[in-house]
């Protein structure tokens, strides 16, 4: 079992990282191998709406690193998402590479994947359940299925502002960890 995990952060080592570690722990302590990869040093252009690879799958005429994460993705057999939020939804880099993902959804290719989703607001109330909202319908867009905080909620959600604020908040810190356990869970049964 594999797990890629997606730092959608243009923040490198920020809060986001923090709860995709605290997350991805629990998911190695199942035996579940995790990858890591971050945004902020890839490049990922937005979609030009072409429709080359609705034509000839995986046809894309945007030379960047967009096909390499989607094939990453379509290779994993669970996809943990983390943002920050940016104005009430997931940072622009992470949603390039979201509607990059027709490429994939043509084949079905995330089909029973299992995804997790973790977000970070500078604010309690700072626009984290929209984040994580806005992950879980990229999820059920593409027929995953949603892990859950183990106890009902939408993922993994917490408050801190500046570098390693995230720490501070138990409950935060509490959810990235039953994220983590819900995913492996799920990947396990």
């Amino acid at each position: 079992m594999k797990v890629l995990a997606i730092n959608g952060s243009p923040r490198k080592n920020g809060n986001t990282q923090v709860m995709i570690d605290v997350a991805s722990k629990e998911l190695r302590k199942a035996g579940i191998e995790v990858e890591a990869i971050s945004l902020a040093n890839r490049d990922i252009r937005p979609c030009i709406a072409c429709d080359r690879c609705s034509k000839k799958p995986w046809d894309c005429p945007i030379k960047d690193d967009a096909v390499a994460v989607l094939k990453k993705m379509v290779a994993a057999d669970g996809i943990l998402v983390g943002s920050p939020v940016y104005c009430g939804g997931v940072t622009a880099q992470l949603k390039a590479l979201f509607d990059r993902s027709i490429m994939p959804y043509q084949g079905a290719q995330f089909k029973d994947k299992v995804g997790g989703a973790l977000t970070v607001g500078g604010a309690k109330n700072g626009g984290q359940e929209l984040t994580l909202i806005q992950i879980d319908i990229y999820f059920l867009m593409f027929d995953m299925i949603v892990a859950s905080a183990e106890d009902g909620f939408y993922g993994g959600m917490a408050t801190g502002n500046d570098r390693g604020d995230v720490r501070k908040d138990k409950e935060g810190m509490d959810k990235a960890k039953g994220v983590g356990r819900r995913m492996a869970h799920l990947l396990t049964r």
